[in-house]
């Protein structure tokens, strides 16, 4: 496939093709990085059909979102008030280690903080030495958020600054809402927009884009095409034939059905995380938005038929559902080795997806549009800014893919094929083998991992390891650990910082409704009264972070 090289005409035009969340997304970030005001700067256009809607059931992101919104220029309060957007803390897993009704612990929680100490104290491997109370877990004993976020609280106070808190946080949000808000920004930024239906997308001699034809717009043209076109994939797939490696070996669902319902009254308690709930073939996703819960269900179509699906999802919501109409849709788990050929560059959908798990569809838009960024390719060197782009984004992806099954290999389920079939040896990538084969006697390290490749921490693998009890033996390095009394205090500090927690953050709904009507607004000084709350908050992020 051609490419511009050294020496090609510079690269200022891009043309997104496709909105939504990943297109949006990309051209506000683009706007905001590669100088679209500035003479000299970059020239960016997107073009999005009339016809295509957005599933609007709630999405969930990383706390990595944070920072994209805070480079794009956005206002915490506008972003949340404009998008239905309230705060997730992390995920709760019900029933993926074991089915309902039987012994054991019924739920682990994946938190946004870690289990190292302000000092640097690696507190996991005295937790694994059984340091801290007899049978609590590792997402209670080591921060003081599953506290906070069983009680449904917000990470952060009225008053504290935009993206900032006592501890970390992500949001849940209307996609719908939020894609209108970047698109919003975008334009406000110079992004040119073009409602309109892309018929075809003709090839110039050396196999790039030559521009894509529209409905009433004509020919478009640009010197890079961005295709943010979902699934359809209508330039790297369609018309430059990128393939499409399935990762279905390994995760098995390819379906999923949801919808949205209210709240049984206006003064619910929103939880702060996401709520997965392990089903037979499949799981529940369970999100809270402000005025109702975007609920799906994602599952193996080799394991179960789309009616017994949606059913299994009705009767995790009850009566709330029975008028409410649901929406199915198909996807294979998997991504494209070269996401960037020629002229042309996949983000979102059209580049891969897993199920969303995780977070993992939004993550990897950002990861796509600072990537872009830094690579842009402005003399033209299309060739080698590909090379690299395509290395990260495939690592990426497999790296992920091993993050995901994590999981699920682990259950000791055996009630129903689907977790008998993750649970076999021969379902598990063999880099992830290789990783639980060094965790049976130490426990993940940074040295496991590397940033700019990885999308999920060591703090992330951590939490869902353990979540997932396993069984990392530490009996032959017992007595070089020499900092247990050190720990025990920890531990300690911990509960009784999960004590003040609950006693000084605010009730989830009641921040989130404040921020919709007045914003984070500076909090009034109450002289000592003021002082004490700010030590608090101190004190806070330093046990839980």
């Amino acid at each position: 496939m051609g490419s511009k090289d050294a020496g090609s005409p510079p690269v200022r035009d891009v043309l997104i093709v496709g909105g939504g969340t990943a297109g949006w997304l990309a051209a506000a970030y683009l706007a905001r990085t590669l100088a679209i005001s500035q003479p000299g700067g970059a020239r960016i256009s997107l073009v999005e059909s009339p016809d295509i809607g957005i599933l609007g059931v709630g999405e969930g992101t990383f706390p990595s979102i944070q920072r994209t919104l805070r480079r794009i220029g956005i206002d915490e309060s506008v972003f949340m008030r404009e998008s239905e957007a309230t705060f997730k803390q992390g995920i709760r897993f019900d029933h993926w280690v074991r089915p309902p009704d039987t012994p054991g612990r019924s739920h682990y929680f994946h938190p946004f903080e870690s289990a190292i100490t302000p000092e640097g104290m690696d507190l996991l491997p005295y937790w694994l030495l059984g340091c801290a109370d007899d049978g609590i877990g590792i997402d209670t004993a080591v921060t003081v958020q599953k506290g906070v976020a069983d009680a449904s609280l917000a990470p952060k106070r009225p008053g504290e600054a935009d993206y900032a808190g006592a501890l970390n946080y992500a949001y849940h949000f209307d996609a719908v809402k939020f894609a209108r808000l970047l698109r919003t920004v975008a334009i406000d930024l110079g992004v040119r927009h073009v409602v309109d239906t892309v018929d075809a997308v003709p090839l110039a001699e050396d196999g790039t884009i030559a521009g894509v034809l529209t409905h009433r717009n004509g020919r478009l043209t640009a010197d890079l095409y961005i295709d943010c076109t979902g699934f359809s994939a209508q330039l790297i797939g369609q018309a430059l034939k990128s393939p499409y490696q399935s990762c279905r070996q390994w995760l098995f669902c390819d379906r999923a059905v949801a919808l949205q319902v209210p709240y049984d009254r206006p003064d619910a308690p929103i939880p702060s995380y996401t709520i997965s709930t392990a089903q037979e073939a499949g799981w529940t996703w369970d999100i809270g938005l402000e005025s109702r819960r975007g609920i799906g269900h994602v599952y193996s179509s080799d394991h179960t038929d789309d009616t017994r699906a949606e059913q299994v999802l009705r009767d995790y919501i009850g009566p709330a559902a029975a008028d409410k109409a649901a929406r199915t849709f198909r996807f294979e788990a998997g991504f494209r080795p070269r996401p960037w050929v020629g002229n042309c560059v996949a983000i979102g959908l059209s580049g891969g997806f897993f199920e969303p798990l995780e977070s993992t569809g939004i993550v990897m838009i950002e990861v796509a549009a600072v990537l872009l960024t830094s690579l842009f390719p402005w003399a033209g060197d299309m060739a080698t800014a590909a090379r690299q782009f395509n290395r990260i984004m495939r690592q990426r992806y497999e790296r992920a893919a091993d993050f995901l099954k994590l999981h699920y290999c682990l259950t000791r389920r055996t009630d129903t094929a689907f977790w008998r079939d993750n649970a076999e040896g021969a379902t598990l990538p063999d880099t992830l083998r290789d990783l639980l084969d060094r965790w049976r006697h130490r426990p993940p390290e940074g040295l496991d991992f590397d940033l700019n490749l990885d999308t999920f921490s060591e703090a992330s693998w951590r939490f869902v390891l353990y979540g997932m009890e396993y069984g990392t033996d530490l009996a032959a390095q017992a007595g070089a650990f020499r900092h247990k009394d050190e720990a025990r205090r920890h531990f300690a500090a911990i509960r009784a910082g999960t004590t003040q927690a609950l006693a000084a953050l605010p009730r989830h709904r009641d921040l989130i409704q404040q921020i919709y009507r007045h914003g984070l607004r500076p909090r009034p000084s109450f002289g000592t009264a003021q002082a004490s709350q700010s030590a608090l908050s101190a004190g806070l992020a330093g046990l839980s972070r």
